[in-house]
């Protein structure tokens, strides 16, 4: 419900979620210098931290009806630093510097294309389906690299010893995934106020015991599935059923 347009303030600056963004960007600018110091995992924990603070500015601006197109610029630059610029610095920093000039394209590749996705997001935000994101959303994969280093340790042989090849081709991988028309579930249309099965609690629960369990561990691996789960909807379930990508073609056209 759009606001009146005699009201004083409606131009105005909100303070609350745009205080969650600044300390989703401080987050991602503290993981910056972490990374520069080789402190990788407390960078990882950065990003995860301003990864937390997104999913809480957004949540708080349609709850309180404070959403704003200052807001929502705001939180994009926002996003480019903490899931664009300091991913690709750690990960560089990390392993891809044994790369040379490969590995450092690879982080720049992270940068640029983080940045292409949220401009695309920006145009088409009024026009997208609230069910899925086209392309890989940027928080998700900088969330992916910084599970990757925190889940070094539980890593299998085989992945320890090729870490490095495995980080270079996942920085292409993740940041082809984000400027193309791969189709990623949003979760907005889900409420998570409204009555469910019995079930359903009981199996969110032992998810959560199970990630609490673990969560370095699993933490990665949940997103690698998320990752995954877009080319298979995309490439194999939706060229099955041809009749509805027509559908979700006209609807985005």
């Amino acid at each position: 419900m759009s606001e009146p347009t005699d009201r004083p303030f409606h131009k105005g600056v909100y303070i609350l979620p745009n205080m969650l963004t600044t300390a989703s960007l401080f987050s991602g600018f503290l993981g910056i210098m972490w990374a520069i110091q080789g402190q990788f995992e407390s960078c990882a924990l950065a990003i995860l931290v301003s990864a937390l603070f997104d999913g809480m500015d957004g949540k708080v601006a349609r709850l309180t009806g404070s959403a704003s197109e200052f807001g929502v610029q705001y939180d994009s630059l926002a996003d480019l630093v903490a899931f664009g610029v300091t991913p690709a610095i750690m990960v560089y920093q990390w392993q891809l510097h044994a790369y040379g000039r490969l590995g450092l394209m690879a982080a720049f590749l992270i940068v640029v294309c983080g940045a292409l996705r949220l401009a695309r997001f920006n145009v088409n935000t009024s026009t997208s389906s609230k069910k899925y994101f086209i392309g890989l959303p940027i928080p998700a994969q900088g969330c992916a690299l910084a599970t990757l280093v925190l889940f070094e340790p539980f890593a299998p042989g085989f992945l320890a010893t090729h870490l490095p090849e495995a980080s270079l081709v996942l920085a292409y991988a993740l940041s082809f995934l984000m400027v193309s028309r791969v189709r990623y579930a949003a979760f907005k249309e889900y409420d998570f106020v409204k009555a469910h099965p019995f079930s359903s609690m009981v199996t969110a629960i032992l998810l959560f015991v199970m990630v609490a369990s673990q969560p370095k561990a699993l933490g990665f691996l949940i997103l690698f599935g998320y990752i995954l789960s877009g080319p298979v909807h995309t490439y194999y379930l939706l060229l099955r059923r041809p009749h509805i990508l027509r559908e979700r073609t006209r609807t985005h056209s």
